[in-house]
């Protein structure tokens, strides 16, 4: 527990004899707030903190006013924080503002962190509550509404059988996309490609309409409509954790957030109601081949979601169904480009799969993801952080004399999957892009995207685990897989003249390549 006595004893007797001057009571009073943030590891939100824990193992963190959520990669500014903190690896205190936050490099206290009780629950931030994520899976507490939505999603929108032969038409027009773009502009820009693709598959999965079925307006605006989402849910607001700014709204993050509600509950209501429509021409009822809106429609007694809650988790579900699977095409491409050894190996294993035609067997295709999942993970955060709603005890190692370190309830706790995927004591050569680390006789052979060995290696864990892992993760890996294997069997990826590829990053709401991809995608003769 933190001790104020030494406040007292120093500060108090003093701010008794300013009383009269309210200037110097208040400047007195700022004083104090530095020097409790300056001084105090973790910052002043862990020096104000009223919980503490007697025996309880010290969490190292910097002292001061941490900025790095503040910066364009705070993944890369925790972990050099952490690393050059004594101690820090494991967990690590710092405050935002007014807000306690732990930081977990490691993969043991990101398991203890991923799947414990304590932190099942997300912080929600205002963006999030304003555009109604907090109905939705991804914010929704912990609980029975939030289990009935996981998994009704599970089974009826999210598995990796359904629509399937929709999915491997969509990657064929956006092969086709890709040559158009090609013979009109003998480059190819493939981020709004992918993203459209992205767009188009979710769109069928959920509403059982396709892009080309809602017409270039209605296109339009859905991208405009999820890129603002993205925007407004990326960018770092100083009101989540300064009261005083959130009720001012001083980065207007609120009255953009209405606006864009307001917008989406009315495209998506028009889509439930021309399902309802539908369902009553057929009597009240649907055909087997329903998509996910005639699911929730089809609801009864307690199960049934009022018409708010349908726009929030329908909308959640167009908004993260789009970005990881484009994003993630993305790097895996610019990898293809950068490492053109590799890009024919893949291709190799590609056309033999094809001739044979058993075209689920490309191992080291998986791997090619797998190791981009590694290096360009996007959620290096894990997107979406964890919030304790009790008092917690994590395990600091052996350098705390077997003592554990007391996370009070309120804390949002952070697992940075970009610092352990690059941590030398945990991979073999971190920084080289090796695919082969995860073959049969790799060091890191068995290690899978949910955490290998049942979920309990944490070393690759980039759609998080425990009770909050995403759940539409099979699907993506799945989507992933087929696209790239139909652009890799169709195209030659190069570097453009133009400077090759850089492979600078941004963090917003993922973690995407900082200027948009740009090469050339050749014919390839060979393809069989």
């Amino acid at each position: 527990m933190v001790s104020f006595s030494y406040l007292d004893s120093t500060f108090l007797p003093l701010l008794a004899t300013t009383m009269a001057s309210p200037l110097h009571a208040c400047l007195l009073l700022a004083l104090l707030f530095l020097a409790l943030a300056f001084f105090h590891p973790g910052g002043v939100a862990w020096a104000l903190s009223s919980s503490g824990g007697h025996g309880a193992a010290a969490i190292p963190g910097p002292r001061g006013v941490l900025l790095a959520f503040a910066g364009p990669n705070p993944h890369r500014a925790l972990a050099s924080l952490a690393a050059s903190t004594r101690g820090a690896t494991r967990l690590m205190a710092f405050s935002v503002g007014l807000t306690r936050f732990v930081v977990a490099s490691h993969p043991d206290t990101a398991r203890e962190i991923l799947a414990g009780a304590a932190f099942a629950d997300r912080p929600v931030k205002e963006a999030a509550a304003e555009l109604m994520f907090h109905r939705a899976m991804g914010f929704a507490p912990h609980g029975g509404y939030w289990r009935r939505l996981r998994r009704l999603a599970s089974a009826h929108a999210l598995a990796p059988g359904r629509l399937a032969a929709r999915r491997r038409a969509i990657g064929e027009e956006t092969v086709r996309r890709v040559a158009a773009a090609m013979a009109r502009d003998g480059a190819v820009g493939v981020r709004r490609l992918l993203h459209l693709a992205s767009l188009d598959n979710v769109m069928a999965s959920v509403f059982g309409v396709g892009l080309g079925e809602l017409g270039a307006g209605a296109v339009s605006e859905l991208e405009e409509m999820v890129g603002q989402g993205y925007e407004l849910l990326g960018t770092f607001n100083w009101g989540d954790h300064l009261p005083l700014l959130r009720l001012l709204d001083v980065h207007g993050v609120r009255r953009k957030s209405r606006a864009l509600a307001s917008r989406v509950k009315v495209f998506v209501s028009k889509i439930i109601e021309e399902h309802k429509t539908r369902r009553d021409a057929k009597y009240g009822g649907c055909d087997g081949d329903g998509d996910f809106v005639d699911v929730l429609l089809g609801l009864e007694g307690e199960e049934r979601l009022e018409e708010e809650d349908m726009v929030a988790v329908l909308w959640e579900m167009i908004f993260r169904g789009t970005d990881t699977v484009a994003i993630l095409l993305e790097w895996v491409l610019a990898r293809m480009a950068l490492h053109p050894d590799i890009q024919s190996k893949a291709q190799a294993e590609i056309d033999a799969a094809a001739a044979s035609g058993d075209a689920a067997a490309l191992p080291y295709l998986h791997c090619v993801v797998k190791e981009c999942l590694r290096m360009h993970p996007p959620g290096p955060l894990l997107s979406w952080a964890r919030l304790a709603t009790r008092d917690a005890h994590l395990d600091l190692g052996t350098d705390t004399g077997g003592r554990a370190a007391l996370v009070p309830a309120g804390t949002t706790a952070v697992v940075n999957m970009w610092a352990i995927a690059r941590d030398g004591g945990l991979w073999r050569d971190p920084g080289v892009f090796r695919p082969e680390r995860f073959l049969g006789d790799g060091e890191a052979a068995g290690v899978g995207v949910a955490g290998g060995a049942g979920g309990c290696d944490l070393r690759l864990a980039p759609f998080g685990a425990g009770r909050r892992a995403c759940p539409g993760r099979a699907l993506a890996m799945a989507t992933v897989h087929l696209w790239l294997a139909q652009l890799l069997r169709s195209f030659r990826w190069v570097p453009s003249g133009d400077g090759g590829v850089d492979m600078s990053e941004r963090l917003g709401m993922s973690l995407e390549m900082e200027k948009p991809l740009i090469c050339l995608a050749l014919p390839r003769t060979s393809s069989t």
